[in-house]
């Protein structure tokens, strides 16, 4: 019995498509090197350019508050009820901070306003009293 080389039935020898495989795998891990190159040089440029460690040396509880912040946005505890919470707490105290002493300079203003009214009548009536014991 005569055996025939098995091919198949594309006509193509089988070590054909495992080089191309090969050679396609190649190539994907190099361009994935080439990117894991770019982004690490980029991230390090921008290190370098905002000046991370020098930050962290200068403001270490800062820049844990800062992480910590950041952390809690990119994990998703922007929309949550906790998040209503203490934005509105926030608000009450920013307002009350920011409101309390424009009140107390309207008041104070208000005050001298209404002493400077006070004094002005009294001269006014001190004056006619004079005027009366004059004739």
């Amino acid at each position: 019995m005569e055996t025939r080389a098995e091919t198949p039935p594309n006509g193509r020898a089988a070590g054909d498509g495992a080089k191309k495989l090969g050679k396609r795998m190649e190539k994907v891990g190099q361009t994935a090197e080439q990117v894991w190159d770019r982004t690490r040089d980029s991230f390090a440029d921008m290190g370098e350019a905002l000046d991370i460690k020098g930050r962290v040396d200068r403001h270490p509880f800062g820049t844990v508050a800062a992480a910590l912040g950041i952390g809690y946005v990119l994990g998703g505890g922007l929309f949550t009820p906790l998040t209503g919470r203490i934005v509105r707490l926030g608000v009450r105290i920013g307002l009350r901070i920011a409101v309390l002493p424009m009140l107390r300079q309207e008041m104070a203003e208000l005050v001298g306003e209404l002493e400077e009214e006070e004094e002005g009548k009294s001269r006014h009536a001190a004056g006619k009293t004079n005027a009366n014991k004059g004739r």
